[in-house]
Order: structure tokens, then sequence, then C-alpha cells
């Protein structure tokens, strides 16, 4: 073969070389817009809490785009936004937050979005809230009286949030499908039904004596009035975790706990424990600490990833550390 005709060889070689990476960047780029186009035009659901932001989603399906503002194993009380989420508020065709104080650093950002036109749900006002109390008798604590925001732990006011977002995303949020949200709110609030039956069963195991609850701080209202439970303290005297006990506060709740025969503490397991700790050199060891998952979800497969998933192993765990299985 001749130098010429090797030398043009080369040359068809390379251009049909470089017209396939033209295709290829031609494939890539349409892709990409494609994808782009598919982003931008869906409807956008910003939600604050994971535990609201795993209920959102159960109703909203594929129907629209859900961004969730707070990280898995999260404090709802002390987590905070970067400059683009914060963004993303404003950006949101709904905003769904839970209220009631209980994202102390977001509700600013919250109420930015509203003032901006973006429409916003408070979901914890909306089912009918409870006010902070308790049954020990160390006199009044900080927050008693204030409405409480830690309504998902009845199920059955979350089934009553379930219905009140689906209106809401059925109201604000343009090009949904409003009978497959619909249909999603039905299907999941079934499924809440059945949670609640299955809670009321297990603690059905707890003798009525020992129906007393004493937590890393108030969280579990909702619940002990739902399921007939006493509230008999808690280590941090408030609904935030932000707050701090004192001595007196530790006294009068070590009192009460020796008064009502309580033995076991609750502690939310994404805090540390060392304030429940305490109690166990007050009361000389004679106190069990049980984690539970109360204010945050966990990370895919670490037990607590879905808001079911989490009430139920959050029951399982007080029914045992209550009947001392």
């Amino acid at each position: 073969m001749s130098r010429n005709a090797t030398r043009r060889r080369v040359r068809v070689g390379v251009a049909r070389l470089r017209s396939l990476i033209v295709g290829l960047l031609a494939l890539v780029t349409a892709a990409a817009a494609t994808a782009c186009t598919t982003t931008e035009d869906q409807p956008r659901i910003v939600v604050t809490t994971n535990i609201l932001g795993d209920i959102t989603r159960q109703v909203v399906g594929d129907e629209a785009d859900v961004t969730v503002l707070m990280k898995p194993n999260a404090d709802p009380h002390s987590f905070g936004l970067s400059a683009v989420q914060a963004a993303e508020l404003e950006r949101a065709d709904l905003v769904v937050y839970n209220g009631l104080g209980l994202e102390e650093n977001v509700l600013r950002h919250v109420d930015a979005a509203r003032e901006s036109g973006v429409a916003t749900f408070e979901v914890g006002d909306a089912v009918d809230p409870l006010s902070f109390r308790t049954a020990g008798d160390g006199g009044p604590e900080e927050g008693e009286g204030q409405p409480d925001p830690h309504f998902w732990t009845d199920p059955d006011r979350v089934r009553k949030a379930t219905d009140l977002i689906a209106g809401q995303v059925i109201e604000h949020v343009d090009g949904v499908d409003d009978s497959a949200i619909r249909a999603h709110a039905d299907r999941y609030g079934e499924e809440l039904t059945d949670l609640t039956t299955w809670m009321e069963e297990s603690f059905d195991r707890i003798p009525e004596d020992r129906r007393a609850l004493v937590t890393n701080h108030h969280v579990f209202g909702y619940l002990a009035d739902r399921f007939g439970f006493r509230v008999i303290g808690a280590v941090i005297p408030s609904g935030t975790t932000l707050a701090s006990p004192s001595s007196a506060d530790l006294r009068s709740l070590t009192e009460a706990m020796e008064e009502a025969g309580v033995r076991t503490v609750f502690a939310d397991s994404s805090q540390p424990t060392r304030l429940a700790e305490v109690l166990r050199t007050e009361l000389d060891g004679r106190v069990q600490v049980v984690k539970l998952y109360s204010e945050s979800l966990t990370a895919e497969g670490e037990g607590a990833d879905t808001y079911l998933r989490m009430m139920r192993a959050n029951t399982t765990a007080m029914t045992d550390g209550l009947t001392g299985d």
C-alpha cells in the first residue's frame, strides 16, 4: 500500500471518529436538556422536617418533586438551612412545615417565603394541637400551657394531617392529578388506621400502674393523651432540646419518679443520653434508659427511615421497657 493511501485512510478514520464524538455529544446535550426541562417543569413542594417529608411523599407520589430540608437523625429544634436551601423555599409551589415553634431556626425562612407569595401550610396548627402539661407535682415547667408541636406521636392526628396535606397540594400545586393525590392519601390513611390498632393492642400489655412516661424533653404528650399514659416529667423540663435543666429541676423530677415508682427514662436516639444518665446517679443506678426515635427519622436501613417504621419501633421499645421484657 502506498504512503498516500495510508494517509488517506487515517484521515477518513479521524473524520469518522470526530463525527461519532460530535453525535454522542449531541445526544448527551439533548438528554441533559430534557432532564433539566423535566425538573424545571415539575411542581415543587418543600417540607421542613423529615417526618413530615415522609408523610408528604406518601401523599404526593410522583405527582411533584418533594424536597425535605431536615437531614436524617437531625434535631428539628436546632437544624438550620444553607443559602441554597433557603432559596428553595422561595421557589416552591407549596411549603409544608410543622410549626408551633418546632423548627426554631427555620421558621423565619418560611415567613420570608410566605411574604414573597409562596403558599405555606402549618400542619401542627391544623390538627387540634394540645398544650404542654405534665402529671408531676414539681410545679409548673417551662413551656407548660403553650402549644405542643409534637403531634406526630398520635397516628390519628397524622391521618388527619394526611388529608389536609392532600387538600393543600390539590389547591396550590398546579399540574398534579387530583384523583391520584386523593387515592394516595386514602391508601396511606388506611395504613395509619392499621398502625393505631396495632399500637393499641401493643400498649394493652402494659399494666395501668406502669403507664408513666419520663423522657429527655416533653415530646410524647400526644401519644400519652391518645393511648392513656401519664407524663411524669422530663429531664429537660421543656418542649425543646435547646433548654437546659437546673439542679432543682432534676431534684423535682427524681422525687416525682420516686413517688410514681418510675424506673424507665425514654431518650431520643438522635441526642446524647448524658442528661438521662444523670438520673442513674440521682436514683442510685435504679433506672434504665431506653432510646426512642422521637423527633427524626433515621437514614435508610437504620430502623426508623419512615414514619410507620419509626412508630412501630418506638411502640415495641416502650412496651418492652415498661413491662420489663
